[in-house]
């Protein structure tokens, strides 16, 4: 009979997550994905897509701290779902929780770099946190792409 070291009988198996926490295996398989963002795939993103409508229930039920909790579980299905950064962030921000709310709006700029609603939002956080200067720069940046993609005919 072969023994094996007790890290190798136990890999593969981790923990299950607690009622508000996405469990050790989603978040390493979006840490995984993460890495390779266009790797999603359509279970993933359907995944996805059920805790972001989850979050948008949530929201108009006034139960931002589970809305987050669902933004949070969908974002570890797929990362680089704009959508549930979108709402997150909207989240956070009416939560107070402003310097949760820039950092998942800079993650959607990252992703996306010509989304104007991440620029806007950065602009209205940075703001409320009376960061006029950074506030200015990122309302003239959302500007300038809403003005490109009307030249382009995307509006």
């Amino acid at each position: 009979m072969t023994s094996y070291p007790l890290w190798l009988m136990n890999f593969g198996t981790l923990p299950e997550a607690s009622a508000n926490e996405p469990s050790d295996r989603l978040v390493l398989e979006s840490k995984l994905r993460q890495g390779f963002p266009f790797m999603s795939d359509a279970n993933s993103r359907q995944t996805a897509e059920g805790h972001y409508y989850a979050a948008l229930d949530l929201m108009a039920e006034g139960q931002l701290d589970k809305a987050v909790a669902s933004y949070r579980e969908s974002l570890v299905a797929d990362p680089t779902f704009t959508e549930a950064m979108h709402g997150l962030a909207r989240a956070l921000q009416d939560l107070q929780r402003y310097d949760e709310a820039i950092e998942v709006a800079q993650r959607i700029a990252e992703v996306d770099p010509d989304d104007v609603l991440a620029h806007t939002s950065l602009s209205v956080l940075y703001q409320k946190k009376g960061m006029i200067p950074e506030a200015e720069a990122e309302g003239a940046k959302a500007r300038v792409l809403g003005w490109k993609q009307q030249l382009k005919g995307k509006s």
